[in-house]
């Protein structure tokens, strides 16, 4: 499984987003269940993923069903590594 943004994008960990339209960071990308630090993500939600928004929620898990569901509160920004 793949998630991704509305845009297109695939989501990956350090991406920087726009959540609720404040920057914010993807902390977490859950996906495998057999995954020791995220199995319980995947295993009850059957993946998503962890968006680290300091400014308003602070952490936020967001299942992957919703974001397939047209989740327009995450936009893409920027990958961790870009410039």
């Amino acid at each position: 499984m793949v998630l991704k943004y509305q845009s297109g994008e695939e989501i990956l960990q350090g991406d920087r987003v726009l959540f609720h339209g404040k920057p914010a960071t993807v902390e977490i990308v859950a996906l495998a269940p057999g995954d020791a630090a995220t199995s319980w993500f995947a295993e009850k939600y059957g993946g998503g993923v962890m968006i680290l928004d300091p400014a308003v929620s602070g952490r936020t898990f967001v299942p992957a069903a919703q974001i397939a569901e047209s989740y327009e509160d995450l936009e893409f920004v920027a990958r961790a590594n870009a410039a």
